[in-house]
């Protein structure tokens, strides 16, 4: 599947695409768009090592989980240099709500578990690799070259977590990938105070107060 494809695809997945608002904070923040950049990187790794170390008893996980981790370290690598190119310290940034509004709907225990987990992951990868797509021909050739280069990774992501997810159910997860999706759109969609990689629409009043 060639790039084209795949960022079909993932627009047909996501229920909306991102606000044309979040687009211009994003271009005119781009100091704190690539610090939450970095550190979006970051917990995915995190994320993908924590699934490695729950569950060892399954050898496809392993192998996506582990493969995906040093993907994204290198990606938080390369994030962190294109910050030292351009001056910009690596520091803590806050989270936004989107990663832990999608955790609210998680349930807790088992296999069931498992499953919310994996969509989440489908839908944080998709939604960072829709939002590389959206930035790029407003970028330096630089930053644009770079987001460029992570959309098919970031696509195969997306699509390792949904098989892994649907592998693990052993029933159809679309209906509770639906109300994933339609709880990602909301947070997308709805007033956001902060601007980050995966916020909502920016509420521009709360931030310059």
């Amino acid at each position: 599947m060639n790039l084209d494809e795949v960022l079909v695809e993932i627009n047909q997945f996501l229920m909306c695409p991102t606000p044309e608002s979040w687009i211009n904070v994003a271009l005119e923040n781009q100091e704190t768009l690539l610090i939450d950049h970095a550190n979006c990187e970051k917990k995915a790794a995190s994320t993908a090592m924590n699934l490695l170390y729950r569950h060892i008893d399954r050898a496809d996980l392993l192998k996506k989980m582990s493969q995906l981790a040093r993907e994204e370290l290198l990606h938080f690598e390369q994030v962190v240099n294109i910050m030292k190119d351009r001056g910009i310290s690596y520091k803590h940034v806050s989270s936004s709500r989107y990663a832990s509004g999608l955790r609210d709907l998680v349930r807790k225990g088992g296999e069931e578990e498992l499953v919310d987990v994996l969509i989440c992951g489908a839908l944080i990868e998709a939604r960072s690799c829709e939002r590389f797509a959206a930035l790029v021909p407003h970028l330096d050739d630089v930053l644009a070259k770079f987001y460029r280069s992570l959309l098919r990774s970031e696509g195969r992501h997306y699509q390792d977590y949904l098989e892994l997810a649907q592998q693990y159910a052993g029933y159809d997860i679309q209906s509770r990938v639906d109300e994933f999706r339609a709880l990602e759109r909301e947070l997308i969609m709805s007033p956001d105070p902060e601007f980050r990689f995966h916020s909502g629409v920016p509420d521009l009043a709360a931030m310059s107060a």
